[in-house]
């Protein structure tokens, strides 16, 4: 079935049935039977042989949303591991060529893929969503321009290119919404993952402006965050803190989701950096960041969430209380800033005295590569960070919760063995 979309730039979506049935079987990702059964002979995924290939390239490396696995697009096709132990739990090599874009949903049979620009079957400017325990293609997403982006709910496909976005319902595949964006050509997009709070934030119209979408409240927020364009984010599960870092990559800031208010700014350094991930741990009392400068931080979370309770209970890491979308109680403040100074700055108690680089909130606790390269980085537990590199490099580290310093390393694997790469 082919069906024309009001709005998108080619507006042209091709699937083969129901898509909502494939969600929720019993399968996992690598449960898959032959590569080829059941599938349309116009959308089968040309499969080649399960070698190890020498040339193999890696090209993107993405999380799934609760962390415990991540994607690797290769110049042959992609790969899934697992965290806990770093192990390839699954891979596909193509005859066709590789993909620069694969989200996982969870861990469940269905994945968004984007070709490479040398993918002669499927181009950069088309989204496939891919059933693996079916082996077909159940729907695939044909634009003018490439895909920036993809980012996966339950109930939601979101694809980003350079200066729009386009929220699809995920069982008929129909289109909801269309926001204008600033040029993004990162394909900065990220979603909230809890079951009743559904928002989205991404770029604005204006240079260092983020776009927050409560789709549940029907409410927008724009969040003046940076006075340089914007180079990272990512929201809480639940959607109600967002990270952001600019282009300048010195500042980290959090704001409330609700308000747009300031809740905390925390430094990576002084000098200039490209800023690649930044994570909240579960229980959003960390906040991670990697950049090019060869160093993992892990910053203090100075928060409150939803009333005191949270703060007598440091332990449980099981992150804020959720916003009920559909409640009709007022909307008091959810989360407010808590003003205690930051206990690992060294000039804390002049604060308002010096310039705001003296005073800033400097990380508290730091991991150093011995080599630069794209990093993503997320939190295993409360106190193990992972960090997965597009060297194929993969750490698992711990910190003190107490003291802060040095994190110590607890694992290391090459995941993928590339020669001569940054």
């Amino acid at each position: 079935m082919q069906q024309r979309m009001e709005g998108s730039p080619l507006s042209r979506m091709s699937s083969s049935g129901s898509i909502y049935q494939g969600i929720f079987p019993n399968s996992r990702i690598g449960n898959s039977a032959s590569p080829n059964g059941g599938a349309s002979p116009s959308f089968t995924l040309p499969i080649g042989d399960m070698n190890e290939n020498d040339d193999t390239d890696l090209l993107s490396i993405t999380w799934n949303q609760d962390y415990r696995c991540f994607a690797a697009g290769t110049s042959h096709g992609f790969r899934i591991y697992n965290c806990k132990p770093c192990k390839e739990t699954f891979r596909r090599d193509m005859k066709s060529g590789g993909f620069k874009i694969v989200e996982m949903l969870f861990r469940c049979n269905l994945l968004a893929l984007v070709g490479s620009v040398a993918n002669s079957h499927y181009p950069p400017n088309k989204v496939l969503i891919w059933d693996d325990y079916q082996s077909r293609c159940m729907g695939v997403f044909t634009f003018r321009s490439e895909v920036r982006g993809v980012k996966l709910r339950r109930d939601r496909i979101v694809i980003v290119l350079e200066h729009k976005i386009y929220v699809y319902n995920f069982t008929d595949l129909k289109l909801l919404h269309q926001i204008e964006t600033l040029a993004n050509p990162r394909g900065l997009c990220c979603l909230s993952h809890h079951s009743n709070t559904f928002v989205l934030a991404c770029p604005g119209l204006n240079k260092g402006q983020v776009r927050v979408e409560h789709f549940g409240l029907n409410v927008t927020k724009l969040i003046s965050a940076h006075d340089s364009q914007i180079a990272c984010l990512t929201l809480t599960l639940d959607g109600l803190l967002l990270a952001t870092a600019s282009i300048t990559g010195t500042l980290i800031r959090i704001f409330n989701t609700m308000d747009g208010t300031q809740l905390q700014e925390v430094r990576r350094g002084a000098d200039r950096a490209e800023i690649n991930s930044i994570a909240f741990s579960p229980n959003v009392q960390w906040l991670a960041a990697s950049s090019d400068k060869c160093t993992v931080h892990v910053f203090s979370l100075r928060v409150r969430v939803s009333g005191e309770d949270s703060l007598n209970q440091p332990n449980v890491a099981q992150g804020p209380a959720l916003f009920h979308q559909n409640s009709s109680t007022s909307m008091d403040p959810l989360i407010s800033p808590n003003t205690g100074a930051n206990p690992n700055s060294a000039f804390s108690f002049m604060r308002g005295l010096l310039p705001k680089y003296f005073s800033s909130e400097w990380s508290f606790a730091q991991f150093r590569l011995p080599q630069s390269t794209n990093l993503i980085v997320a939190f295993g537990s409360e106190n193990d960070v992972i960090i997965v590199g597009m060297n194929g490099s993969f750490y698992r580290c711990s910190f003190d919760i107490v003291h802060g310093g040095e994190m110590v390393q607890q694992e290391y694997v090459r995941f993928l063995k590339i020669e001569n790469r940054p």
